[in-house]
C-alpha cells in the first residue's frame, strides 16, 4: 500500500539522518558545498494548470536569476501526487535537488529527517532576515522552537468558488454559507448529467485538508495534546464521514470524482460539469481553461452556522508552499541566493499575481492586485478563520493514512456501497494502526 510505503521512508529517513547530512563533505557550517558553484537543480511543485504552464511561468524567472547570478537552475515541475514520496526517497538517498518546494504541512515531517537545510537567524539573514515574513507563514514552516525547515514562498488558504450561471439556471441568488445551505442548494443543481460540487477523491493531501477542516468543525484535532495519533473519535468520525457523504448520501459529487487526483475537478467546473468547487486560488487555472473572471464568484468555505472564525467556525487549514534547501547541496551559496531571489518583494509580486496566492513576504502584500475579490477572501480566511494542520514529526504519515483512508471510502461511495458510521471508523481503526506500527 501506498501510506505504508511512505510511513516506512520517513521512519528510514529519521535512521540515516547522518549519511545524509553527510553526503555534499562540506565547506559550510550549515551542510554541503560549494563544489558546484555554476549550477542548481530545483524541483517546484505544480502550481498552475499544468506542468508546462508551470515551466512556462518559472522559466523565464530562472533566466532572469541566471543573468543576474550566473548560476544555472535546472527545473523540474513535480505533480503534487508524486512530490512526497519523491521528496521521502530523496531524504533517504542523498540524492535530491539542491532546491525544493513543499507543502508546509510537511515541513515538521521533513525536519524531523534532518536532510533539510535549517533556517536559522544567520541563513535567514542571508536572504533579508526572517522579519519580512508574516509570523504565520513561518509559523508552518516547521516545529515550534526549532528553526524553520523552510522558508514561506506562496500563502493559500480555501475557498468556494462557484459558476454563476448554473446558480442563476437553478434559481440560487447566493453562495451558500452553512453546509445544509450546501447540500440543499447542490440538490437542486446535481441533474441533467450535472453535479454541484467537485472533489479529488485519490488525491490524499486535498483528503486531509477538508477533512481537518470539517474535524475541527466537529471538535477533532486528529491527534492529542501529546502529539498521538487520535483518528477515531467521534468529531474525527463524523467529520470523514460527512465529507464522503456528500457522493455517498447527499448525492451532490459524481461518483467518477473517487478516482480524480490531478485538478479534474478544476476542469469539470470551467467546462461547466459542475458548479463548485473548494479550492486554494484557482483563478489561473479557470483562466487557462477558457473561463472568464465574471463566469465564477468566490465566498468562504462554508461553516456548520453563523460566520467562519475560530474553533469550530474555522473553514480552511492554513496552506502554502515553502522553499527547502537539501543540506548536502553542492552549491550552499548558490540555494541560498536563489531562495533570496524567489522570496524578493518584485519575484513575490510577479510569481504570486500570476499564481493567484497570497505572497508571504510583507512588502509585497502591498500590491492592488492582492485586494481583487478573490484574494481578498483567501487573504480574510487567512486572517481570521483557518487553523494549521498539526506540526508534528509524523504529519506526513497522518495525511499519507488518513488520506488513504477517505479515498477508499470514496470508492466504495462511487461503487454504491453503503457508507455508515462503523465503516468509516473501521477504516480510520486501520490508518491508526498504521501510524502506530
Amino acid at each position: 500500500m501506498r501510506h505504508l510505503r511512505a510511513a516506512a521512508a520517513i521512519t528510514l529517513a529519521v535512521s540515516v539522518v547522518a549519511g545524509v547530512t553527510a553526503c555534499g563533505g562540506g565547506t559550510s557550517s550549515d551542510g554541503g558545498s560549494n563544489e558546484s558553484p555554476k549550477t542548481l537543480t530545483y524541483w517546484a511543485s505544480n502550481q498552475g494548470p499544468s506542468i508546462e504552464a508551470d515551466k512556462k511561468i518559472l522559466t523565464p524567472e530562472l533566466k532572469k536569476f541566471e543573468k543576474e547570478t550566473g548560476i544555472k537552475v535546472k527545473l523540474e515541475v513535480v505533480p503534487w501526487a508524486d512530490l512526497l514520496n519523491r521528496i521521502l526517497a530523496a531524504t533517504t538517498s542523498g540524492q535530491g535537488p539542491d532546491v525544493l518546494n513543499i507543502g508546509n504541512t510537511w515541513s515538521a515531517s521533513l525536519q524531523s529527517t534532518g536532510a533539510l537545510l535549517p533556517w536559522d537567524d544567520e541563513n535567514f539573514e542571508a536572504i533579508g532576515g526572517r522579519d519580512r515574513f508574516i509570523d504565520s507563514a513561518v509559523a508552518s514552516a516547521g516545529k515550534e522552537g526549532e528553526p524553520p525547515a523552510a522558508v514561506p514562498l506562496y500563502s493559500l488558504s480555501y475557498a468556494l468558488y462557484y459558476n454563476k450561471k448554473m446558480f442563476a439556471d437553478a434559481g440560487i441568488t447566493a453562495p451558500p454559507a452553512t453546509w445544509d445551505q450546501l447540500v440543499e442548494d447542490g440538490r437542486k443543481l446535481s441533474k441533467d448529467g450535472k453535479w454541484a460540487l467537485g472533489a479529488e477523491g485519490s488525491n490524499l493531501s486535498n483528503n486531509i485538508h477538508q477533512t481537518f477542516v470539517l474535524g475541527q468543525q466537529h471538535g477533532a484535532d486528529f491527534f492529542d495534546e501529546q502529539g498521538k495519533a487520535d483518528f477515531t473519535s467521534d468529531g474525527a468520525v463524523a467529520a470523514v464521514k460527512q465529507y464522503v457523504d456528500f457522493m455517498a448520501k447527499d448525492r451532490i459529487i459524481a461518483p467518477g470524482n473517487a478516482e480524480y487526483a490531478q485538478n479534474q475537478s478544476l476542469t469539470d467546473f470551467a467546462k461547466g460539469r459542475t458548479a463548485m468547487v473548494l479550492w486554494q486560488a484557482a483563478a489561473t487555472t479557470f483562466a487557462a481553461q477558457g473561463m472568464k473572471p465574471e463566469d465564477w464568484g468566490v465566498a468562504p468555505v462554508p461553516v456548520p452556522a453563523g460566520a467562519p472564525g475560530a474553533g469550530k467556525q474555522t473553514n480552511s487549514m492554513v496552506a502554502g508552499i515553502n522553499m527547502a534547501v537539501f543540506r548536502n547541496t553542492r552549491n550552499i551559496d548558490g540555494a541560498k541566493k536563489f531562495v533570496k531571489f524567489m522570496t524578493s518583494d518584485a519575484e513575490q509580486k510577479i510569481l504570486c499575481k500570476t499564481y493567484g496566492s497570497i505572497p508571504p513576504v510583507k512588502a509585497a502584500q502591498s500590491d492592488p492586485a492582492f485586494a481583487a475579490p478573490e484574494l481578498k477572501v483567501l487573504r480574510d480566511t487567512l486572517a481570521t478563520s483557518a487553523a494549521p494542520l498539526p506540526q508534528v514529526p509524523n504529519e506526513s504519515q497522518f495525511e499519507t493514512a488518513v488520506g488513504t483512508a477517505v479515498k477508499e471510502l470514496f470508492a466504495d461511495a462511487a461503487a454504491g456501497s453503503p457508507v455508515t458510521t462503523e465503516s468509516v471508523k473501521a477504516r480510520l481503526e486501520k490508518a491508526q494502526q498504521t501510524m502506530q506500527s
